[in-house]
């Protein structure tokens, strides 16, 4: 195999054992926390852990279902039967049977001689639907999950040996999903503009600078009211699940399960800025922005206010320096990027990457992720306004 292909292709492989490491390591932190929370009699915590950790789970199992049945059956030849998809998702192992199909996928490529056209493709295709599962996985499991903990350890005044192993887990988590789905959705850019590690390096830090505030504003609140924070969440989410709505996205195969990532969207919203349709976003990022802003303001200023003590050793005016200093870096870095480092593309169906048919070519049907597609085309802007990927007869990929 030429070195200019294996070198791309041993890469990808890395990327998807480091996403699959970092998952699993994540996983056994929330047992490892229940386990120990079960064992020092604290069982609300620990049944709050077991609860976000079963809803996330099930959330991502429904995905990774719903997409796997929604593609065409010639896709996907060598899948086992439906009935045992239908079990492994049931036992909540659906997500880790993806990432171990797109590692052998990648095994499999890189013991060929010259990895054929239809190969390729099909790995691209997998790694873009893995990337997704772990972004809503990072925001369903991790994120919150990071909050609980750190709101307990805010709580109780000291961080035990396995919640900071949690903490370290659930940052590497959230830092590598944001990291790999920006990666990802560079793979649907159809012209390849200049995205070299810079820009990837300061669209990572500015998410994950602006999101520690966030969450450590939640955190706060969550430990000093630990009554209202559920209705504060409910409250807030259902604003942005209106809000998203009204954007009417039409992301999933069906109107059905299109709720199911309209409520998804709605928490990830609740901690970071995630678009969900096309045209020009800046207004409703702004918008997101200012509302985030105002809704954590708000949440730390009642602290101040209501005078609420927590234990003695955490120093809260320190801490909230320096969350004030990680978001305004934040939104610096994020300025940056948008004014220099975001690439413009010609979405074009002539050119879309990845576009390389699966089945026999005297068929001519395209073949590409339009989940990651649809992301990508929100994500990066239009160079003509009138650019638009419409579809070119019958598309093999996910309608």
């Amino acid at each position: 195999m030429p070195l200019s292909l294996r070198s791309p292709l041993f890469l990808d492989l890395v990327v998807g054992v480091l996403g699959t490491v970092s998952f699993l390591l994540d996983f056994a932190a929330d047992l490892w926390a229940i386990v120990q929370y079960v064992l020092g009699g604290r069982y609300v915590w620990a049944a709050l852990v077991l609860s976000l950790l079963g809803l996330a789970s099930t959330l991502l199992q429904l995905f990774s279902w719903v997409w796997l049945t929604s593609d065409p059956a010639e896709l996907h030849g060598s899948l086992p039967s439906r009935r045992f998809l239908g079990l492994l998702h049931l036992l909540q192992l659906g997500y880790l049977y993806r990432c171990l199909q797109g590692l052998q996928q990648g095994l499999s490529m890189l013991q060929q001689e010259l990895p054929s056209e239809s190969d390729l493709a099909y790995a691209d295709f997998l790694s873009l639907d893995i990337s997704m599962l772990r972004l809503f996985e990072s925001f369903l499991e991790a994120t919150p999950q990071l909050t609980l903990v750190l709101a307990i350890v805010l709580q109780s005044g000291h961080a035990e040996y396995y919640q900071w192993f949690g903490i370290s887990t659930s940052f590497l988590g959230i830092s590598w999903a944001l990291l790999d789905y920006h990666r990802a959705l560079r793979t649907c850019l159809p012209s390849k503009p200049p995205l070299g590690w810079s820009s990837s390096a300061i669209y990572f830090l500015w998410n994950l600078l602006l999101l520690w505030p966030r969450i450590f504003a939640v955190a706060l609140f969550s430990a000093l009211f630990p009554h209202y924070i559920a209705l504060h969440f409910l409250s807030l989410w259902l604003v942005l699940l209106f809000w998203v709505s009204l954007q009417d996205t039409k992301f999933m195969p069906n109107p059905n399960t299109e709720w199911l990532y309209r409520v998804t969207v709605a928490i990830i919203l609740y901690f970071s800025w995630f678009n969900v349709a096309g045209g020009r976003t800046r207004g409703r990022s702004i918008i997101h922005l200012i509302f985030i802003i105002s809704d954590s303001s708000l949440l730390v200023s009642t602290w101040m206010t209501h005078s609420i003590g927590l234990p003695s050793g955490t120093f809260l005016p320190l801490w909230l320096s320096i969350g004030g200093a990680c978001f305004l870096l934040g939104l610096t870095l994020r300025l940056i990027y948008y004014l220099w480092l975001h690439p413009q593309c010609r979405w074009e169906p002539s050119c879309v990457d990845g576009a390389l048919s699966l089945l026999p070519r005297k068929q001519l049907k395209l073949l590409y992720n339009r989940r990651a597609t649809q992301l990508a085309q929100n994500f990066f802007p239009k160079n003509k306004a009138s650019a638009a990927l419409p579809l070119v007869g019958k598309v093999e990929g996910v309608i």
